[in-house]
């Protein structure tokens, strides 16, 4: 019987950083799982720490050197779920396409679903496209059309990388992470933490319910300033959607985060 080395099937593969694993080399969990998990807060664990943060910071610098040549970008969040063929599919080439007209580079968390769709647009259109990768047990690995990629180990290091390098967010449909770097981002424009720019979620119907949320609970009982709602615009329209980021972009510039 052949082993499994001699399958044709391609191996599992893992990649951590510049590192590759493969077959019995793949590492379980995560660098944020191991720094989060309460389970191992042993004498031992505590003395890695510092190690840790050497590693963290290696990630800001090979981030931070990526990207730096990168110029003028917006950054595309949206379900890595979302079907190559869906209306939500199309839209995000269509997305990724018109962003790289009006002079962008387009930044992505590099995989699959809308993300994947926003970098085929840049691609397609002759303009850079830039994934942002992350370690995840599911590895997922970046699209086939991101030409510059960057794979992160933490969360918090790569979502500092998308506000950076960004002039702004174009949000297609998607789930919790989606939305976690859409509240980041509108907290860290909230509090002024970084110089407002342009944030724009794509599709009425679907955020709807999170903006109508906003306005009569949060809002309504005093958890947020009705002024907060004009921190982000809402539209169907893909030119739209870039109108109001280049101008935003245009008008604000760079942040000093």
């Amino acid at each position: 019987m052949a082993s499994s080395a001699d399958s044709t099937q391609p191996p599992r593969e893992q990649r951590i950083g510049p590192v590759l694993r493969r077959r019995s080399r793949i590492q379980r969990g995560t660098m944020d799982q191991h720094l989060l998990d309460s389970r191992q807060r042993s004498a031992e664990y505590v003395h890695e720490d510092p190690w840790r943060v050497l590693r963290m910071q290696a990630e800001f610098v090979e981030g931070f050197g990526a990207l730096a040549e990168v110029g003028p970008a917006i950054a595309v969040f949206g379900s890595a779920r979302t079907a190559p063929g869906s209306p939500d599919y199309a839209r995000g080439v269509e997305i990724g396409r018109a962003l790289v007209e009006a002079g962008f580079a387009v930044i992505t968390g590099g995989g699959p679903g809308a993300m994947e769709a926003a970098n085929k647009g840049a691609l397609e259109a002759g303009g850079l496209s830039v994934g942002l990768g992350i370690e995840l047990p599911f590895e997922q690995g970046l699209n086939q059309y991101v030409d510059l990629g960057v794979n992160f180990r933490y969360f918090f290091v790569r979502k500092t990388c998308f506000v950076k390098y960004a002039e702004g967010f174009v949000v297609l449909p998607g789930g919790l992470g989606t939305m976690d770097e859409l509240f980041e981002a509108l907290t860290l424009v909230q509090t002024r933490k970084v110089t407002r720019f342009p944030i724009v979620l794509f599709g009425t119907e679907y955020w709807g319910g999170l903006v109508d949320w906003l306005r009569r609970t949060v809002i309504a009982e005093g958890k947020a300033s009705e002024r907060d709602l004009e921190l982000f615009h809402v539209t169907d329209d893909v030119q739209e959607a870039v109108q109001l980021v280049s101008k935003e972009a245009a008008d604000g510039g760079r942040r000093g985060i």
